[in-house]
């Protein structure tokens, strides 16, 4: 594969940068779409970064983004490890252009780019039965209206902590970023849960840090990153002229620049 730099848009959840990427990067970065995107390609040299654009200033700024980042060298899943996390940020407003994680395998012979649960049984409560009522004395009339109420039978006991409404944790997969099938960055993986209806969905942290949880079968790819396959159309906002899905809050068409 070609080693050549080429200039490219490579565009994030708060806006986009110009850079000079090679060949592989570029791969990295196409997720199925026209659009080449910053997160799968993680921390570029600064100096090949030529301008960005960030949507919070609505504004191009020549140069690159200020760019931090940190090596927490955690296991998040069987056989993953997040080798460095770090996000691209506007010199001016301090405003998040792009966010990206780096994970590395233990096991280099293993499959690349899987994160499997470790366990998919939700765990066993330790709480005590709900007691059960005393059962009607033997020398009760059988005249006793039929509106007395029943003992609870002991085999359906209901722990009293647990939530019908609140998944129940199975594994974590702190720190893999979710994205929709246009590529838009809707969240932060948390945990993988088990919902009332006893089915297996994601647990996710938005920008706004309220939660929400993605049905299993809704994923499409877990890899460096995790892709959906049937996106909320509520979280997106059709432009006008090019008719390029924008994530929520967006001002101007990342694609056009025309006013939303």
């Amino acid at each position: 594969m070609s080693s050549e730099f080429r200039l490219k848009k490579l565009r994030g959840s708060g806006g986009y940068v110009m850079a000079t990427v090679t060949d592989e990067q570029q791969t990295k970065g196409n997720l199925g779409g026209p659009d080449l995107f910053l997160a799968p390609i993680g921390r570029l040299d600064a100096e090949r970064i030529t301008k960005y654009f960030c949507n919070t200033c609505e504004k191009e700024f020549e140069g690159p983004p200020k760019i931090e980042f940190e090596n927490p060298n955690e296991e998040v899943a069987e056989n993953l490890i997040l080798a460095e996390r770090g996000q691209y940020i506007c010199s001016s407003c301090n405003a998040s252009i792009a966010e990206y994680r780096n994970f590395k395998k233990e096991d280099e012979s293993g499959e690349v780019g899987r994160a499997k649960p470790l366990d998919i049984h939700p765990p066993q409560s330790t709480l005590e039965p709900t007691p059960v009522s005393e059962p009607i004395p033997e020398t009760v009339s059988e005249s006793i209206p039929e509106t007395v109420p029943e003992p609870i039978p002991e085999t359906t006991p209901q722990p009293e902590t647990v939530s019908s409404s609140s998944p129940a944790t199975v594994t974590s997969l702190e720190g893999k970023q979710v994205f929709d099938e246009n590529a838009n960055k809707i969240g932060t993986a948390k945990q993988v849960g088990i919902d009332s209806a006893q089915s297996m969905v994601l647990v996710i942290t938005k920008a706004d840090d309220t939660e929400d949880t993605i049905p299993w079968n809704n994923i499409k790819k877990i890899g460096e990153i995790i892709l959906l396959g049937n996106p909320s159309k509520e979280a997106q906002l059709g432009c006008p002229n090019c008719g390029f899905e924008n994530k929520a809050g967006s001002k101007f068409c990342e694609e056009c620049g025309t006013k939303i």
